[in-house]
């Protein structure tokens, strides 16, 4: 073993760049493979399958809601009422995922990152329940109140699932690994939508078993997550259980001899005693991190108020609108879906040679392109006959653009942007801005539809355009650059100056490693 770290089976290659190394004991064993299935299914899946759950069976769940009503009161319950609900019952699911963004960093200290995503499934099981029984309770405020619930549940997965698959996995997987989660939150939907078929569970008697479902992968994950092992780096760096956390990379890597990894986790560890970990007012305060904090904070907002939830909760809406029968609008809405999770496994597969901010760019781009063209077709489509299809190819471009950049990318550059002190707190400020921006499309977008029409769309892609120009002018590629590398490119727009410890010598993979001490000083 070298000074750096690493193993003496790595094989370099003809530059002394980090990305031509490669080291053959990081591969895909089967415990990494199982521990990111059973994970992402157990909780991302459950974040998407919640998102399109209630788009489906939406006249059913008013017409109960509009009965409940009557049997109380004895009158029909006023328009502007019913719509107040319907935007509750779709918004608190988000507005639930900001508080739960809100847990993150206090619970993946205390119980781990596994222990979290375990405890996590309390905040699904519940109101699975809650929501099967609601039409047997005669009562729509324990929907409402259970789709809060869910949304905390949703807030924690989002950001624990990625932070736990990026701490079990090798350096290399770390950018196809990272999306996974993102590919479940799209096979969540897809499920949901095909669930929502007239003829399965989108009926007036199957609703209430289709939201109670979403309780099945917790119990899934609650049996079979606790044969995994927990983060290493969270049990050697903050529980200082080496043992333990040697165990879990021998398992995780299927190899007895992982001293490489293990004396890069020491490394790590001296650097965060010395530097100390980031709550989220310090992360705040932070002049080096200032420009890496506004760049995951635009993206996030970009990512949610560019309108990606409100096609898919009001997804039926737009397709009639279009002039889609009703019988056919289920399956053009099942074929959305199918887009979005084939998209997505190509994001996988591109995102390490094409990398982060051109798929960021060509996403954003696609998406406000598709927006403008939609509201077009949306105003002519009374005019002119085969407009409907146009408006329809719109909104499946917009959903090919936004899989492909927008919805599984900022999730990875906030993990490469921070190092292990930030990131949590990172990933907390990050989470916080995602849900907050998707409540308020979920509370907002019924009455833009109603007073703008098809011009709402203009609005997104305004949102699309002007994140589109923030990345071209900020954000760096930060495929295949060590965290130090990355820090050294925001440097100059941060104001501050870098200085290694041993002098300005390139950086090569053993600064990733954090062996030498990072000095940051204002200018």
């Amino acid at each position: 073993m070298d000074n750096t770290g690493r193993s003496s089976g790595c094989i370099s290659g003809s530059g002394s760049q980090f990305s031509n190394i490669y080291c053959p004991t990081e591969r895909l064993t089967a415990v990494l493979a199982l521990a990111t299935l059973v994970s992402a299914f157990g909780s991302s899946f459950q974040y998407g399958y919640n998102v399109a759950v209630i788009n489906s069976p939406s006249p059913f769940m008013q017409q109960f809601y509009n009965e409940t009503y009557m049997e109380r009161n004895g009158r029909p319950m006023e328009e502007n009422f019913l719509t107040l609900l319907w935007s509750l019952s779709v918004s608190m699911y988000p507005l639930g995922g900001f508080f739960g963004s809100l847990m993150v960093a206090p619970l993946v200290n205390k119980l781990g990152r596994k222990g979290t995503l375990l405890f996590n499934n309390i905040f699904s099981i519940v109101p699975a329940v809650m929501m099967g029984v609601s039409e047997i309770a005669k009562s729509y405020e324990i929907i409402i109140v259970a789709r809060f619930i869910v949304g905390i549940c949703a807030g924690l997965s989002s950001n624990v699932v990625p932070m736990y698959l990026g701490e079990l996995s090798p350096k290399h997987l770390r950018g196809a690994i990272g999306i996974i989660p993102q590919l479940f939150i799209t096979i969540g939907i897809l499920s949901a939508q095909v669930l929502g078929i007239r003829n399965i569970l989108g009926n007036s008697t199957g609703w209430t078993l289709m939201l109670g479902l979403t309780g099945i992968p917790a119990l899934i994950e609650l049996l079979l997550l606790p044969f995994f092992p927990e983060s290493p780096r969270y049990m050697l760096i903050q529980r200082g259980e080496e043992k333990t956390a040697k165990k879990a990379l021998q398992r995780l890597r299927g190899l007895d001899n992982v001293d490489a990894e293990l004396s890069e986790m020491r490394l790590e560890d001296q650097s965060e005693r010395a530097e100390g970990h980031l709550s989220v007012l310090s992360l705040l305060s932070q002049r080096s991190l200032r420009w890496q904090l506004v760049s995951i904070i635009v993206m996030n907002m970009g990512q949610q108020l560019s309108g990606v939830n409100a096609i898919y909760y009001y997804a039926d809406n737009i397709y009639a609108s279009a002039g889609v029968k009703q019988n056919d609008i289920q399956y053009v809405t099942v074929g959305t879906g199918a887009v979005n999770v084939f998209m997505t496994v190509a994001a996988v597969f591109i995102v390490e040679a094409s990398g982060r901010r051109l798929l960021l760019l060509c996403g954003f781009g696609i998406c406000c392109g598709a927006c403008v063209l939609l509201t077009v077709a949306l105003n002519l489509q009374g005019n002119v006959t085969w407009m409907p299809y146009i408006s329809i190819t719109c909104v499946i471009v917009y959903v090919i653009g936004h899989a492909i950049g927008p919805s599984p990318i900022p999730y990875v550059v906030t993990t490469e942007m921070f190092r292990q002190s930030a990131r949590p707190a990172a990933f907390m400020v990050a989470g916080s801005v995602h849900w907050l921006s998707n409540f308020t499309v979920g509370l907002v977008f019924p009455f833009l539809e109603r007073g703008l029409g098809p011009y709402s769309f203009i609005l997104f892609s305004v949102v699309c355009l002007v994140t589109l120009i923030y990345i071209w002018l900020v954000v760096p590629e930060t495929k295949n650059k060590t965290f130090l590398e990355i820090c050294q490119m925001f440097a100059k727009r941060n104001k501050v100056e870098i200085k290694l410890g041993d002098g300005e010598r390139p950086l090569k993979e053993s600064k990733e490693s954090l062996q030498d001490a990072v000095k940051v000083t204002a200018f």
